[in-house]
């Protein structure tokens, strides 16, 4: 196992009825800002819900946080955030909103162009505003993790930063504020969730076993509780698994001494900012066809990956692989997600406008090993055609 460094200070509210405990953790003296997407959480009560748990402190309200949160939207909010001398955020969404709201709480108290933010992947922030969160879509563990992900539109660039000052203090995770989700969104759920475990666990033995049989099980989990949740949406038990199976896969648990990939995701961004398919969507696109292609590079775990999580155990070596990448793409297509770039009518001709995106950024040396140069990228998405 590799040395690690291991801090979380997100505290966790979760069940039922749990907004009502936002009173006794936000300071009674505090100038919220709720920020929050489009007109659902209008439409389910939920922030109505937040208002009432807030009591008698200022409250401000900023909404249209899009699904991949812009810098353009987001420095309107900081805007607003310095105008009105706001002091505590809150964020009432999924990851979008999560992530968005880790930028402002940044850049409003960021001393330059807060653009750095990204391009440093965070290592320029110092100081950032306290916030919590109130999850409503399970799928991107930001709501217990120090990562957020912007968009610049005029830019066409997706970018990812970190930082521990971006930790949400506390996060409050109900399982019935999931029940309106659209299908779509609980598919999309499904999926980051499995890739971002996949991330950290699909890349070469370290003999970390804690890490390997917690992301296994989370990963069987989300096997068994996807086709259960499209099938029940409004069963709780179910819900309330698939959200806290969300939040573990990328709160830093299962990361902790084990090399990480990413690749994907790097991918994935370049796919969103460009042609603005769904993040989750992007990822079921790259991961099967990613894994094809590094396969000699990932050999031992992707054959563990195969026995303990799809229970393959015959055949040769490279026929357990490809039927446990074969399995994966049968997976996501089962959530009713695509695995291939021509059903979001992409040909050929889109792979070098994505690798020109990649260069433009610097992701020239991805994966564990930081051998996914430009040319594997065009590979692995020539593949996923």
């Amino acid at each position: 196992m590799l040395n690690f460094n291991y801090y979380n200070p997100t505290r966790i509210r979760f069940g039922k009825n749990t907004i009502a405990e936002i009173d006794a953790l936000v300071p009674s003296d505090a100038k919220v800002m709720i920020l929050f997407g489009g007109s659902s959480a209008r439409k389910t009560g939920t922030l109505d819900e937040v208002k009432q748990s807030l009591g008698n402190r200022f409250v401000v309200e900023f909404d249209g946080i899009e699904p991949n949160p812009t810098y353009e939207t987001l420095m309107k909010a900081v805007a607003q955030v310095r105008e009105q001398n706001i002091d505590f955020l809150l964020a009432v969404g999924g990851g979008s909103v999560i992530d968005g709201t880790k930028f402002v709480a940044a850049a409003a108290v960021f001393e330059g162009e807060p653009w750095d933010i990204l391009t440093s992947w965070g290592a320029k922030v110092t100081q950032a505003m306290p916030f919590g969160s109130v999850l409503t879509l399970p799928a991107t563990g930001s709501e217990m993790n120090n990562a957020s992900v912007v968009t610049r539109k005029s830019l066409q660039a997706k970018l990812p930063f970190r930082n521990d000052l971006v930790y949400p203090q506390f996060s409050i995770l109900d399982p019935t504020k999931t029940f309106t989700l659209p299908e779509r969104q609980v598919a999309n759920g499904v999926v980051d969730a499995f890739v971002h475990i996949t991330e950290q666990y699909l890349t070469y033995p370290v003999n970390a076993a804690v890490q390997d049989r917690f992301a296994e099980g989370l990963l069987q989990t989300l096997i068994e509780l996807g086709p259960q949740v499209l099938a029940q949406p409004e069963d709780y038990d179910i819900r309330a698994n698939l959200m806290w199976v969300a939040t573990m896969a990328l709160n830093g648990t299962i990361g902790v001494g084990v090399p990480h990939d990413w690749a994907t995701h790097m991918i994935g961004h370049e796919l969103t900012a460009l042609y603005d398919i769904d993040h989750a969507r992007t990822l079921a696109i790259v991961l099967p066809a990613l894994l094809q292609c590094t396969k000699e590079a990932k050999r031992e775990k992707l054959l563990q990956y195969a026995d303990r999580v799809w229970h393959i155990n015959t055949g040769t070596d490279d026929e357990r692989i490809d039927a446990a990448i074969a399995k994966t793409k049968d997976f996501f297509e089962a959530m009713g997600i695509a695995t291939h770039l021509s059903a979001y009518d992409l040909d050929a001709s889109h792979v070098d406008t994505v690798v020109k995106q990649l260069e433009l950024h610097g992701m020239v040396a991805l994966g564990e090993h930081g051998n996914i140069n430009p040319a594997m990228s065009r590979d692995i998405l020539t593949l996923a055609l």
